[in-house]
């Protein structure tokens, strides 16, 4: 019995995880653009600016009201631009 009830809860998994894909792949076709939507060109040269003033990740994040992976992901660019 409990052999029964995993093949259909597998069988379920798997038709969620294809009405997912085809979503997905659907709102592609449609011309949406997936995923966190980008930080606009002025706020990351704010950010670069005050990178290069010496403040720290978490307070440059507070200040520009951004999430810290932003602003981690900018001071890695400036580091790579640098060498």
């Amino acid at each position: 019995m409990f052999q029964m009830l995993g093949v259909f809860a597998e069988f379920e998994r798997s038709m969620i995880q294809d009405r997912v894909k085809a979503g997905l792949n659907r709102a592609k076709a449609n011309g949406k653009i997936l995923g966190r939507p980008l930080t606009n060109d002025n706020k990351e040269a704010e950010i670069i600016a005050t990178l290069n003033t010496g403040t720290g990740i978490l307070k440059t994040a507070k200040l520009h009201c951004v999430g810290t992976s932003v602003v981690q992901r900018l001071k890695k660019q400036l580091i790579h631009r640098g060498k």
